[in-house]
């Protein structure tokens, strides 16, 4: 350079588009789109990362494991499961009861995180298993005439 300055640089480069923050907006067809409302179909995303995914039979598997799930949580909450005695070791009884109680209360996280699929047969899946559960371990058709709570 022959002492002459150097012109400054030009102004930077444009920052890129911002990409869209919701994935309904993806252009990708392979990918799973989350709804933001009930939505019917089998085409979901439940749980974990491509289950179901676009097979009938893994929907309707999901659907059959919601279910029995549901009807696990309500027979793991009415059902005593540990029977109360003076000979038992108060110690042991309290942590197979908390064992059970975390047992139950994961299974219903399972069961809440798959509604937040908003698919509507998981959602009537999720129901319909908790009305059996509930009919089969606390309704009054299953409990003797001693259980039955009266105010």
């Amino acid at each position: 350079m022959n002492g002459e300055i150097a012109p400054p640089p030009g102004p930077p480069p444009p920052p890129p588009p911002p990409q869209p923050m919701n994935d309904m907006h993806d252009q990708n067809p392979h990918r799973v789109v989350m709804h933001p409302t009930f939505f019917w179909g089998k085409n979901a995303e439940i749980l974990f990362s491509g289950w179901p995914g676009t097979r009938t039979g893994m929907y309707v598997l999901s659907l059959v494991f919601i279910f029995v799930v549901s009807v696990l949580v309500e027979m793991l909450s009415y059902s005593q499961l540990i029977k109360s005695s003076e000979n038992n070791n108060n110690l042991l009884g309290g942590a197979a009861e908390t064992i059970i109680h975390g047992v139950r209360v994961g299974l219903a996280y399972m069961v809440m995180l798959s509604l937040m699929s908003f698919n509507a047969g998981i959602f009537i899946a999720a129901v319909a298993g908790h009305c059996l559960g509930f009919f089969l371990f606390r309704s009054r058709v299953f409990r003797n005439k001693s259980q039955i709570f009266r105010p």
